[in-house]
């Protein structure tokens, strides 16, 4: 049971890479002139565009590698058996604050605003499954949070 619990670590650190790595990606191509094949690749995007202003979308970038940064803290706390601060990250950076709900709620796009509103409540479910300090449950919320974070990133762009 133990090593099914580290392979399903690895697979998350794994996963939370490659999301930041392709943030990373997508930050560099705001910052130099994209050549014809990154503006082909682009209009072959099907995702729906957000259109929102730059600083706005740079506020919007940040804060998602943020909530990365944040997912990363609470898979290696997991795996250090530390769950009541894993719990505090979950609530504190992923969940559904005043501040979370006021950045929502100035996206044009409903359904985007939805997906966020469902990420962040899920945040806080994930922080009461890292109180139980069940790893299974713990992990099991994890992943629903990241499948929202999957579903915006597959559904919207900048």
């Amino acid at each position: 049971m133990e090593m099914k619990r580290i392979t399903i670590l690895f697979g998350l650190l794994f996963s939370v890479g490659t999301v930041l790595s392709a943030l990373a990606d997508s930050a560099e191509d705001t910052m130099v002139p994209m050549e014809h094949h990154d503006r082909m690749a682009k209009e072959k995007d099907g995702r729906i565009p957000l259109g929102i202003p730059e600083p706005m979308k740079q506020h919007q970038l940040a804060n998602m590698r943020s909530h990365l940064e944040a997912i990363q803290s609470i898979i290696g706390l997991i795996g250090e058996g530390k769950f009541d601060a894993a719990a505090e990250i979950a609530h504190a950076r992923l969940g559904l604050t005043e501040e979370m709900k006021k950045m929502c709620s100035m996206f044009d796009n409903r359904d985007f605003r939805r997906l966020g509103l469902a990420f962040h409540e899920s945040a806080d479910a994930l922080a009461e499954a890292l109180k139980t300090k069940d790893v299974d449950k713990s992990l099991g919320a994890l992943h629903e949070t990241m499948g929202y974070c999957v579903r915006c990133h597959a559904t919207y762009r900048q």
